[in-house]
């Protein structure tokens, strides 16, 4: 029995074990002994991840691999088996910390990582694969391409690493991209507690209008008064650190 890949999922099953095993490895299983999987298809994670010391949950949506996971790894407890990770309230669903592992489905990358960011309190720690393209936008540094709104969120939250590519071929269906493993480890937030929401508002109003100065893109946030002179007016979005946003965001509060 195998399980067809099914497009509107966005499913391309791994088939190199290496790969599966040095994905699986990138976890610390550090100071936490549960972990979620999100869409592990027809397993090829999940073995390695039953052998750790850790609960292993997964979050599946489609009927057919659900059963060949029950099928073919009687390890996994049925009652850990849950459904759609992107409906899940993490903080309700679990006891404790849980970290979240995947090679996950395309379709819906970005939206995983937001969730991630949604419950960053359960979450320590993700190592996950994406479209490699994601992949390096959220690992993005300042002054490049792909820095950007996925960058700043994420790593205003999470240190990010870029641990290695994936070439199409060592996928059933291949892709038609190159795929990306990144690690995401909790950091302090420091400087972020109760400026979250602002702090979101003015990276997304920063960057819906990359190409212009921040005096002009934030418009439509009505800048504090005493923020017109700031230095960073005269730049753009993609100039400016998660420490700078961090730091204007609190000297924003500190003038609202």
């Amino acid at each position: 029995m195998s399980v067809r890949a099914k497009k509107h999922l966005g499913q391309h099953f791994l088939t190199d074990e290496n790969i599966a095993k040095n994905i699986v490895d990138g976890l610390s299983f550090e100071n936490y002994n549960q972990v979620l999987e999100v869409g592990p298809g027809m397993g090829v994670l999940t073995k390695y991840l039953l052998d750790k010391d850790a609960e292993i949950f997964v979050a599946e949506i489609d009927t057919e691999s659900i059963a060949y996971l029950k099928s073919n790894y009687p390890k996994l407890k049925d009652e850990n088996i849950i459904g759609d990770f992107l409906k899940l309230n993490l903080s309700d669903q679990f006891e404790g910390q849980i970290s979240v592992i995947g090679n996950f489905p395309y379709n819906i990358s970005s939206q995983i990582l937001f969730k991630i960011i949604d419950f960053y309190d359960d979450v320590p720690e993700m190592v996950g694969m994406f479209q490699k393209e994601v992949a390096e936008r959220t690992a993005a540094v300042p002054r490049t391409k792909a820095y950007g709104i996925l960058s700043v969120l994420v790593q205003a939250l999470y240190d990010v690493e870029y641990l290695f590519t994936v070439h199409e071929n060592v996928f059933n269906p291949p892709p038609k991209v190159k795929s990306g493993v990144i690690r995401l480890t909790r950091n302090p937030k420091e400087g972020l507690v109760g400026n979250e929401v602002l702090f979101k508002q003015i990276v997304k109003a920063g960057f819906g209008q990359r190409r212009k100065k921040l005096s002009n893109s934030l418009k439509v946030l009505n800048i504090p008064e005493e923020l017109l002179t700031h230095e960073f007016m005269d730049k753009r979005a993609e100039e400016l650190s998660i420490a700078d946003f961090i730091s204007f965001t609190q000297n924003w509060k500190d003038h609202s």
